[in-house]
């Protein structure tokens, strides 16, 4: 096997056996393809069998002069897991990568919006044309439920079910989770859904697809980014917002207002808790709170 053979094996498992989204296998095809370049432009003749820790070292210090400290950071782990694969599927006995440290990144708190920024971007909305109930049964979706945009561009009518007071959202990786949505978002919905949508010339294949544009297909994640901002202008917010500004924003009120870390972790479908505990940085205060209203020993 050559490193493309290796490389295809190692895309495949990713995809089948650990679900990881299009963009992720996309990144880590990506660095694979940048080390066999490097071994090919310095000539060294290796297999991933038996390429060393040094060839490894050598490796990173040349992308480092190229790239910033988190991209490093990526290139690595995503080196760790091939190697760790290797190991799994018995070609290797030892990961190279075992003893090479990623540099240190800080974390990047997500930036947020007040309630009233929510209700003022909503209100911003233009009611008189057609597009306008789209946009703000979409908005209240994004912030009442904590949805990425490919999720929400991707939500379908049959993902609702508002008896139960639930919509199925199809995350990355193309994994399930309900999330709980509040009857005055399910209302916005059912106004769209039920007098603007039912209108539109749908095209084939979108028919079950919620949010359309004017031409009947579904909305694309630039055409979201595009209201979002043309909003955030319209109300002079000087903040640079996006849709995942109105996810950071549920998940931070959501803990503000006294849920638990595991049940934001859930709604937001995130893999690991350690990525929702960064919303335990942005309000110092409600933590205080938090130990003087539970802890055995608050007096």
């Amino acid at each position: 096997m050559n490193w493309n053979s290796y490389i295809k094996s190692f895309q495949s498992y990713l995809k089948i056996e650990r679900g990881l989204s299009k963009n992720t296998l996309a990144n880590y095809t990506f660095d694979l393809e940048r080390l066999c370049a490097f071994l090919l432009e310095n000539a060294i003749s290796v297999s991933p069998e038996k390429i060393s820790e040094e060839t490894i070292q050598q490796f990173i210090y040349s992308v480092s002069k190229e790239v910033n400290a988190r991209s490093q950071a990526r290139i690595i782990s995503g080196l760790k897991s091939f190697f760790s694969y290797l190991i799994f599927e018995d070609y290797r006995s030892d990961n190279p990568m075992e003893l090479i440290e990623a540099p240190r990144i800080g974390r990047k708190l997500p930036d947020t919006l007040s309630l009233e920024d929510i209700d003022n971007l909503i209100a911003a909305i233009d009611l008189s044309k057609p597009e306008g109930e789209r946009n703000r049964a979409m908005l209240e979706t994004l912030y009442g439920c904590g949805l990425r945009v490919s999720e929400i561009i991707s939500l379908k009518i049959s993902d609702l079910f508002f008896d139960e007071g639930f919509i199925k959202i199809t995350g990355k990786g193309n994994k399930q989770r309900f999330v709980p949505i509040a009857k005055a978002t399910q209302k916005f919905i059912a106004f769209y859904k039920n007098n603007i949508r039912i209108h539109l010339n749908i095209v084939k294949g979108y028919e079950d697809t919620l949010f359309l544009n004017r031409r009947g297909k579904q909305l694309t994640r630039a055409m979201v980014f595009t209201i979002i901002k043309q909003l955030a202008v319209k109300i002079n917010l000087s903040k640079t917002i996006s849709p995942h500004t109105l996810r950071h924003s549920f998940a931070t009120h959501l803990l503000e207002n006294g849920a638990d870390l595991r049940s934001i972790q859930l709604m937001l479908g995130h893999e690991s808790i350690t990525t929702t505990e960064i919303y335990v940085h942005l309000d110092r205060k409600h933590l205080t709170q938090i130990i003087n209203k539970f802890h055995p020993r608050k007096m």
